[in-house]
């Protein structure tokens, strides 16, 4: 295994923790719109604090799928091909999100409560589905010799993977939370504070019964138990920073470490797979691992020089929209059509 290999493998966790840690926001203001908002200046409120900046946040997606498929052929075609129905859902999730925020736009008072519903629903697959993917993949899956996944519906979803989804979802619903405290004034901000006070008290329970299928159900521990351990005391020990900024009016650290709480999650994931990048259920010999499934070595010093150049730009490109539209939304005049 050379230092190319391991760099691309941090590089692709890195673009997934960078994905959650921009687009989970996104994602929980999404679902807030049909939990939180309780009129039409409220959704609308809630919608224009992402409008500018939810399609260059799922660049990181596109991203890390790119740097996959070029890094890691044989990890992708294994990947895309066992996972193909739970990505297509996934995509779908992605599609009606993108459609509502243009159809609700452009559409008349009557009708934009069916794109409310789609943005919500669009919102609430992604995290999900995502969720189940990971967990699924690091419990391990029934990949044979020749790289294919030949699995039923309960190595997809069982009580591991499905816990791991909501515990997805529920993280991104509070980082959306604490985004909206930070964006908005008025009684949707008051509102996105104590919601956000009340469902980490949830998200507490939710961590806990993680923490122990992930130790009664993978083999992390036994591989690399400090790094395992470690990963679980930063979730709960962002968390419980998180929540406390929300009772303290401190809406920035808040959304901070919500968003970190989203970033240990994906680096516990990839720690504990390391130096793996699939594990089969069927026998470890048939592991899919970082040093025999990457591009060649040519490949990987080209990917390497294109990143140096390109991802300062998108950088820039990210930090100069946020700095923009880093005003509060004011809840708006809505007009009847």
């Amino acid at each position: 295994m050379t230092m190319l290999q391991i760099l691309w493998f941090f590089l692709i966790g890195l673009l997934f923790a960078a994905f959650f840690f921009l687009d989970g926001f996104d994602y929980g203001v999404g679902m807030a719109v049909k939990t939180l908002a309780h009129n039409e200046a409220e959704r609308t409120q809630l919608i224009r604090t992402i409008g500018p900046v939810w399609d260059g946040n799922e660049v990181w997606l596109i991203t890390a799928g790119g740097a996959m498929f070029a890094s890691f052929p044989y990890w992708y075609a294994t990947l895309f091909s066992g996972y193909y129905l739970i990505l297509l859902v996934i995509l779908v999730g992605l599609i009606i999100r993108g459609v509502s925020f243009e159809f609700r736009a452009q559409s008349p008072m009557e009708k934009k409560p069916r794109w409310d519903n789609t943005l919500a629903l669009g919102s609430l697959i992604v995290p999900f589905f995502f969720g189940v993917m990971f967990i699924s993949m690091i419990k391990g899956m029934p990949i044979d010799a020749q790289g294919n996944i030949q699995a039923h519906f309960f190595d997809y979803f069982n009580w591991f993977s499905i816990v791991g989804g909501v515990a997805l979802t529920l993280l991104t619903y509070l980082h959306g939370l604490n985004y909206i405290a930070l964006k908005t004034t008025g009684a949707i901000q008051a509102r996105a504070q104590n919601y956000s006070q009340a469902f980490y008290w949830v998200l507490y329970l939710g961590e806990v019964i993680f923490a122990l299928l992930l130790l009664f159900q993978t083999d992390f521990i036994k591989v690399h138990p400090l790094s395992t351990l470690l990963g679980l005391a930063l979730i709960v020990a962002f968390s419980v920073l998180a929540h406390a900024n929300t009772f303290k009016n401190r809406n920035g650290w808040a959304f901070v470490f919500s968003g970190l709480t989203l970033v240990s999650l994906v680096a516990l994931l990839f720690s504990g797979l390391f130096p793996r990048l699939m594990i089969s259920s069927i026998s470890s010999q048939y592991d899919l691992m970082i040093k025999s499934a990457s591009s060649s070595n040519y490949t990987l010093i080209v990917m390497t020089i294109a990143t140096l150049v390109l991802v300062p730009c998108i950088l820039v490109y990210t930090a100069f929209a946020y700095w923009i539209f880093r005003k509060r939304i004011e809840m708006p005049r809505v007009e009847v059509r």
